[in-house]
């Protein structure tokens, strides 16, 4: 049923005159945002052709100045909030009718619950794969990052470096290289140092009451390995939260949707595709 991962495209938009460039199926049905963080589309693309194949039209956009967009972050439209905003004027250009289900992995998981508690967009329904919130957020690893005066090399050693741990045992020569390829053109590198130069706590913590009282049903999936967005973060959350199930991915770090696709694209379809 429905497309396969030969259907899937890149396309783009245009929103304020930039490139918004994002990965989809040739297919109708209800869409699914896909939001990434630190790292950039390609961290969906193992579970679209699930999304698709259960009837949906999985959206996995590149914000500003990240993976292959145009346009280039700078401190003040890095924040979360200002991505937000950012997202639904780019939702707002697709013209799409009815409620979106969101999806968010990293600092794309703030924004997708900046979407949810604010209520900028209609949300039937919210996934957060390894997502910062609470005061998980920011690592220690990115901080020391923007520390140093890091040249083009400098920063590609440290999100290689990075990458592998995060990738665990899917970590191949390819995979990292293929993540690692927008992160060769200085306009990119300069916008992940800004969205990690805003990164901060405040973003999600302000957002705790909001989701204490939220009805919408959300859905946690996680790589139990992860470092620095450990699983007790989503415990906590799904003991908080009301409507909220926690789906563990052992073996898995960071990056869990390329440790196990086929798990976590069936329990993502399984869980957004209810709201058909």
């Amino acid at each position: 049923m429905g497309a396969t991962e030969a259907d899937i495209v890149r396309t783009a938009a245009r929103v304020e005159g930039e490139t918004a460039s994002y990965l989809t199926v040739r297919q109708d049905g209800p869409v699914v945002l896909l939001l990434h963080g630190t790292y950039w589309s390609r961290v969906w693309l193992p579970v679209l052709g699930s999304l698709a194949r259960a009837g949906l039209r999985p959206i996995a956009v590149d914000f500003p100045g990240t993976g292959r967009s145009g346009g280039e972050l700078a401190l003040e439209t890095a924040t979360v909030p200002a991505l937000a905003e950012w997202t639904t004027r780019f939702v707002s250009v697709l013209e799409v009718s009815g409620p979106i289900a969101v999806v968010g992995h990293d600092i794309g998981g703030a924004v997708a619950q900046h979407l949810l508690a604010r209520e900028l967009m209609p949300i039937p329904r919210l996934a957060l794969v390894n997502s910062v919130m609470y005061d998980s957020w920011p690592s220690p690893h990115v901080a020391r990052l923007l520390r140093v005066a890091a040249t083009g090399e400098e920063f590609l050693t440290a999100r290689r470096k990075a990458l592998t741990t995060d990738l665990a045992g899917a970590a191949t020569e390819q995979r990292i290289a293929e993540y690692l390829d927008p992160w060769t053109d200085p306009r990119v590198r300069r916008s992940w140092l800004a969205m990690a130069g805003a990164a901060a706590s405040r973003y999600t913590l302000d957002l705790v009451p909001r989701l204490r009282r939220s009805a919408t049903p959300k859905l946690l999936i996680w790589g139990e390995d992860d470092r620095f967005e450990k699983v007790e973060y989503a415990e906590k959350f799904a003991l908080e939260i009301p409507r909220t199930t926690l789906v563990r991915i052992p073996g898995a770090s960071h990056i869990p949707t390329e440790n196990a696709p086929d798990r976590i694209g069936r329990a993502l379809a399984d869980f957004l595709g209810s709201q058909c």
